[in-house]
């Protein structure tokens, strides 16, 4: 089981949607992976719903802030790290822009919120009192997080010189995996012309039991299939989907797994 106690610095630990319709949102991915949720005050009549599986946390919803409804629904990555403050200040002297400095979400935890040197947008985290996901690599829980970017060199510079992340090359052409340590951190995906207007972000993997199945389950709940279950040699079989808020993110049925942090 991939249950999860504590996270290492520099590991993905946590994900949480920002979208325009919190209520139809909860309901395509509870009925989609089977998550049940609990709506939680966040301060200034805002809601944090928590999403769980088998009772643990997994991820969560909230809605789009005041002033950002201009912004597209999006899933967002967070990276754990000792200390938030020094790893921001290092993000910023790297290149990075710290769009939000360190500040504390309650008794939660502390976080920062940065944009790499290539666009992309993720979240530093401190735990504190929640560390993150407590169910990893399992059915219906986060098992990989990937970059895409139009410059892989620049970032692979950046999050190696952030979280000393070592760079390995994968077999997948024009693909490179992030190592922590003896694990597998993150894979980096450069964009294609052809894939249209895409911007760098970081893209989520939920791991599934059936991908054939559960894409088409999305699409009766109301999401569009990007890309179509297809085979990654090796690895497992993925597919690209969307919800009907528009928010993106992939399932996986995994060959193989790794075990929780």
């Amino acid at each position: 089981m991939g249950e999860v106690t504590k996270y290492p610095h520099g590991t993905f630990s946590w994900i949480d949607i920002i979208t325009t319709d919190p209520e139809a949102g909860k309901a395509f991915y509870s009925q989609l992976f089977g998550w049940t949720y609990e709506d939680l005050p966040a301060g200034e009549g805002a809601v944090y719903t928590m999403f769980r599986k088998n009772g643990l946390d997994v991820a969560a919803l909230s809605g789009m802030p005041p002033g950002q409804e201009q912004m597209p629904p999006h899933w967002n990555s967070y990276v754990t790290v000792d200390n938030v403050d020094e790893a921001a200040a290092k993000a910023s002297n790297l290149g990075g822009n710290v769009v939000m400095p360190p500040f504390d979400v309650l008794e939660a935890g502390r976080m920062a919120v940065v944009q790499d040197p290539t666009g992309a947008f993720f979240m530093l985290w401190q735990a504190k009192n929640h560390i993150g996901a407590r169910l990893v690599n399992e059915p219906g829980s986060l098992v990989w997080n990937e970059l895409w970017t139009h410059d892989v060199d620049k970032a692979a510079q950046f999050y190696s010189g952030l979280f000393g992340w070592e760079v390995r090359k994968s077999t997948e052409p024009e693909y490179i995996m992030f190592a922590n340590g003896e694990r597998m951190a993150a894979g980096l995906l450069q964009i294609q012309p052809d894939w249209g207007n895409v911007p760098p972000h970081w893209s989520i993997y939920i791991a599934v039991d059936d991908c054939d199945a559960v894409a088409a389950k999305a699409v009766e709940l109301g999401g569009k299939m990007i890309n179509p279950p297809s085979d990654i040699p090796g690895t497992g079989r993925f597919a690209l989907l969307q919800d009907p808020q528009g928010a993106m993110f992939n399932i996986i049925r995994m060959e193989q797994v790794d075990e929780a942090p």
